[in-house]
């Protein structure tokens, strides 16, 4: 049962955890979102430089919370990729330095394994194969999980993420930064089938339409126009029920695709992961659904929904357990599909 520190610096999130196996011991989060909304999003630049100047105090924090030695560390981790390439460098040099000052074994974590592996922090007895649900600013994936480091992309998105797609229609609504969180809230208030929204659909050649993909740009196209529309008929716009209109159409074209694509490859279990997994729509579509289909479906706790190292670390431990261990050549990379995780490890 190893026992791993694990950084996470992908993006804003200055994360440092320990985990025992699929225990969390510790879990810090420094979080930058109340720099980052100044400007409408993240700065890259901005968030490398507060990567380093937390760095070092949120792994001091980690070892006290968890009330552990380095001689109760087994491995170091970090996430390596994908990412933000000067963010992605501060946790992995952080990680590998801490590797070579306490002759720990290093691993380079794929930061979409890590989100898998969030659900087994809330369900250890979780078991492959299964389905995994990723969605995120940067990412929308439908993911068969078969093993350990094993993984076939069956869907993702052709153009916007989902969680970049709450972005852009909240910054388009007026509403701030971070997205998800605000039209979540902001939807509670709202009538969801106020306005018929696009669910987005992939034509394929043959004039039918790709059963997992997505397609999120059309979608915010869509709002886009029906505000300007509403101005243009010097209408109030009711930004509540364009909300709510919005996230649900986005709650039901994942759930669409995700209870097909489990159905169809004979899995009885649906993970979510990442930052709209902790979405209220998305959450309660999905359950329904899986209900009526017989199937299981698993959300992790809303605190390693969004960037956390607990989920690298629990990532990490299972890859520890089975023997493998990354190189301290080994780079980051701002793009990498789950098909090269075991590419990670040597």
């Amino acid at each position: 049962m190893a026992t791993v520190l694990a950084i996470e610096t992908s993006c804003d999130e200055t994360a440092v955890a320990i985990v025992n196996n699929r225990q969390v011991c510790s879990n810090i989060v420094a979080s930058q979102i109340s720099v980052h909304k100044n400007y409408g999003g993240v700065v890259p630049e901005v968030a490398s430089r507060m990567h380093l100047e937390t760095i070092n105090e949120s792994v001091a924090l980690a070892l006290e919370q968890a009330q552990l030695y380095w001689s109760d560390i087994d491995g170091v981790a970090a996430t390596c990729a994908p990412g933000l390439v000067g963010a992605l460098l501060v946790g992995l040099t952080a990680a590998k330095t801490l590797c070579m000052v306490h002759s720990l074994p290093f691993l380079g974590v794929h930061h979409l394994e890590g989100h898998i592996y969030a659900n087994y922090l809330t369900e250890p007895t979780l078991k492959t194969p299964f389905l995994s649900l990723l969605v995120s600013g940067g990412h929308t994936s439908l993911i068969h999980v078969k093993d350990c480091g094993i993984y076939e992309s069956l869907g993702t998105t052709r153009d916007d993420a989902a969680g970049e797609a709450f972005d852009k229609v909240a910054r388009l609504l007026k509403l701030g930064y971070p997205g998800g969180p605000i039209i979540d809230q902001l939807a509670q208030e709202g009538n969801a089938t106020a306005f018929k929204l696009p669910e987005g659909r992939v034509s394929l050649p043959n004039g039918g339409f790709h059963p997992y993909d997505a397609s999120f740009s059309g979608l915010k196209t869509a709002v886009l126009r029906l505000v300007q529309q509403l101005e243009k008929d010097d209408c109030v716009v009711p930004v509540a029920d364009v909300a709510a209109s919005f996230q649900n159409t986005v709650a039901k074209a994942l759930t669409k695709r995700a209870i097909k694509c489990a159905l169809d490859y004979g899995l009885d279990t649906i993970t979510v992961g990442g930052g709209v997994a902790a979405n209220s729509a998305l959450r309660k579509q999905l359950e329904a659904a899986a209900q009526t289909h017989n199937l299981r479906v698993l959300f992790p706790s809303l605190k390693f929904c969004t960037d956390n190292a607990a989920m690298i670390g629990c990532c990490a431990a299972e890859h520890l357990n089975r023997g493998h261990t990354s190189s301290l050549n080994i780079g980051v990379e701002s793009r990498l599909g789950l098909n090269r995780v075991m590419e990670l490890y040597q």
